[in-house]
């Protein structure tokens, strides 16, 4: 497979690599870590990273400005996005062919051709072994490129703590720091927080909900983020707080927004996925994204979700 991706990049001019929506730092980190050993393994071609700009994540990168008439006979590469409708820009459509390079579950086997890992800690991961596949064919690894990939890795595998962990991840991010970007600016780029969203974390950890089988909830309304000055993109980023709650089991984030509620699942064991795909969703067994359209359907996703962790329990 990775061979097959290499052949179809040395054979198109344009390049154009997409990612998804609500970006996270492995999606910028694999997109753009690509997009760079791209142009400078074959700088004779024109490669482009699309997709709506998300302001928390401009420390990584910027998207390019790109005509319509550039997918034509262009290569599109989506990375880390599990199913189409996630793609961020449609245009990936327009593209003469399509590659997908992911790490999620493949129930959407979208585009010409597919490379999909599911024991791979993040797609910068894939990325990166992709490089090590290439090497010695002449794929060329930058200080940039190096920096990008390792951010996504160290986003996704939630610096490192997540089961998702191998050794070989270890092994890559030791390779990856050595070409010389610094990480301390980096980890600070990443998980420092402006005052209001420090604040917000602290109004969570005082009012979410626990459960009598470690399912815990948190609601925040519209009025609630406009409170703090934040939008859901940044409220998203806290959604691992509780985690470090002894006795928290699995839990969710109801974020609103405008027309729907973004549902945010996370677990220390229970599969999450499963109830996420009920309700417009999907990802990781662990970590899943859903949505949902009133509030009425709250207490729906709660029950699926309790019956995920009773499930879990039971099996002890």
């Amino acid at each position: 497979m990775r061979e097959k991706i290499l052949e179809k990049i040395k054979q198109f001019d344009t390049i154009i690599i997409h990612r998804h929506v609500r970006p996270d730092p492995d999606a910028y980190g694999s997109q753009g870590g690509l997009a760079e050993i791209i142009k400078h393994s074959f700088p004779e071609k024109n490669v482009y990273i699309v997709g709506e700009n998300e302001e928390t994540l401009e420390y990584l990168n910027i998207m390019d400005e790109v005509s319509d008439e550039l997918f034509l006979d262009a290569l599109v590469i989506v990375c880390d996005t599990a199913n189409r409708e996630r793609i961020c820009d449609n245009r990936y459509q327009m593209g003469k062919y399509v590659i997908k390079i992911d790490h999620h579950p493949n129930e959407d086997p979208y585009g010409d051709l597919n490379w999909v890992d599911t024991s791979a800690s993040s797609t910068s991961e894939m990325i990166y072994e992709w490089f090590l596949f290439g090497k010695q064919r002449g794929l060329v690894l930058t200080t940039e490129a190096a920096r990008l990939l390792y951010a996504g890795i160290v986003g996704d595998t939630g610096r490192f703590l997540y089961a998702s962990t191998t050794t070989k991840t270890f092994r890559y991010a030791s390779e990856l720091i050595e070409y010389p970007f610094s990480r301390t600016k980096l980890h600070d780029e990443m998980y420092e927080m402006p005052e209001n969203l420090v604040k917000l974390e602290g109004f969570i950890l005082q009012q979410f909900e626990k459960d009598a089988d470690g399912l815990g909830k948190v609601i925040i309304s519209k009025e609630q983020m406009a409170s703090y000055r934040l939008r859901p993109a940044e409220v998203s980023l806290l959604v691992s707080v509780l985690g470090k709650v002894k006795g928290i089991v699995a839990w969710v984030f109801f974020i609103e927004e405008d027309e729907q509620i973004r549902v945010r699942l996370r677990s220390k064991g229970p599969i999450v996925n499963e109830v996420a795909k009920k309700y417009n969703g999907g990802g990781h067994p662990l970590a899943a994204g859903a949505t949902i359209y009133s509030w009425e359907e709250v207490d729906s996703v709660m029950n699926d979700l309790r019956e995920a962790v009773q499930k879990y329990t039971t099996r002890g």
